[in-house]
């Protein structure tokens, strides 16, 4: 990249366009600055140094506080009967990776029959194919010998970006199984670039909820006559900076990838809701949570510079959780006997919260509901 230069004998300016490139591109090539201007570095370097390092210990701090304090997970885990979900079929979508992958583990561990619908058929058997042996491993030499991988996993092919595929896996889904206790809509994507689905949604909006309200109505019926069941809904605290702007639903006038994200994660929550609505007195629940901050590769589409990683890396391996951790409340919702017959509620760290009154307004529920059965085809 050029530099700009003065006239005279004066020092020239230091010239960060470079930086600045670096910074935007993520490209270490791109990083081009003068040995002469790198002066100009120093207290920047200093301050960035310091950061990384109280990072650090902090970190170390945190790191030991949950050593010493012990998993909570293990807590969970211990607390729970290894028979609890014998004889249940779990069905989650977006479970060969992340939140999902864990959530299946659990629930095999429990001795679920779970069935992963995933959009990459090769990637699912092989991630299957790893639990497998780790719950087999568990089960032989764990610290709970013999209770480990009493369950069943089944992997079968889901693309929540086509309609065509979700009406295809859902009939595949009535013609081979008999029942269906828990659906747990796990799979979402986040912050992509501007992209359509192949039925030309945005695509967060249309994974992330038009695909799986196609799908939990296709099957409500099979949740129906298998009642008492229940149906779990991933969402995220960033619901809080969205808002269903009925006028352009689908992107077409302008398009923000954090602000579509929370849309899509606010529309999860207020067709939890309505669901509930609508579904009192079947016998079938429906709860939605969020996870918290959790290490997972939904955020591959977020650019972090490459200076900044390292320390970002470290910030995330310290204090976000780990996709095991995450995945508790939905584990939680999907199988505790303390939320049987509870329904219409937002969950965090497996306990109630409060939702904001624009995820509560049940007039927008119901408006988004009627939208989307004519978005994905339900009514004409």
């Amino acid at each position: 990249m050029p530099h700009a230069h003065r006239q005279g004998p004066t020092r020239r300016a230091p010239d960060f366009s470079a930086y600045r490139c670096l910074l935007g591109s993520g490209k270490a090539a791109a990083l081009e600055l003068p040995w002469r201007d790198w002066w100009a570095l120093g207290p920047t370097m200093a301050v960035a140094t310091a950061a990384a390092v109280l990072a650090a210990l902090g970190g170390a701090l945190w790191l030991a506080a949950r050593r010493f304090a012990g998993s909570g997970v293990q807590g969970l885990r211990r607390g729970r009967d290894p028979g609890l979900m014998h004889g249940k079929t779990v069905l989650i979508t977006g479970a060969n990776s992340g939140l999902g992958r864990a959530t299946a583990a659990e629930l095999v561990r429990l001795g679920a029959r779970v069935i992963m619908g995933c959009r990459d058929r090769a990637r699912a058997e092989e991630a299957a194919g790893q639990l497998r042996r780790e719950l087999r491993q568990a089960a032989e030499c764990g610290p709970e010998p013999g209770v480990g991988g009493a369950g069943e996993l089944i992997v079968r092919e889901l693309d929540l970006a086509s309609l065509r595929s979700v009406r295809a896996f859902c009939q595949e889904m009535l013609q081979e199984e008999p029942r269906l206790d828990v659906l747990i809509n796990n799979a979402g994507i986040f912050q992509c670039p501007y992209m359509k689905t192949e039925d030309g949604f945005e695509m967060q909006f249309g994974v992330n909820h038009l695909g799986h309200f196609l799908l939990t109505n296709l099957l409500l019926g099979l949740l129906k006559s298998s009642a008492p069941s229940r149906i779990v809904v991933v969402s995220s605290k960033l619901y809080k900076y969205g808002d269903i702007n009925f006028d352009d639903l689908n992107s077409e006038q302008s398009y923000n990838k954090s602000f579509c994200y929370s849309r899509s994660k606010l529309a999860n929550i207020l067709f939890t809701r309505e669901l509930a609505r609508r579904l009192e007195g079947t016998n079938v629940t429906v709860n939605v949570l969020h996870p918290g901050i959790v290490r997972t590769n939904l955020g591959r589409h977020i650019h972090i510079p490459l200076l900044v990683r390292p320390l970002f890396n470290l910030v995330s391996w310290a204090f976000f959780k780990t996709p095991v951790e995450g995945a508790q409340t939905s584990i939680y919702l999907a199988s505790s006997p303390e939320v049987e017959g509870v329904s219409g509620r937002y969950f965090g760290d497996c306990k109630e919260e409060e939702l904001l009154p624009k995820a509560v307004d049940e007039s927008v529920a119901r408006k988004l509901w009627d939208i989307s059965e004519v978005m994905v085809g339900l009514l004409k």
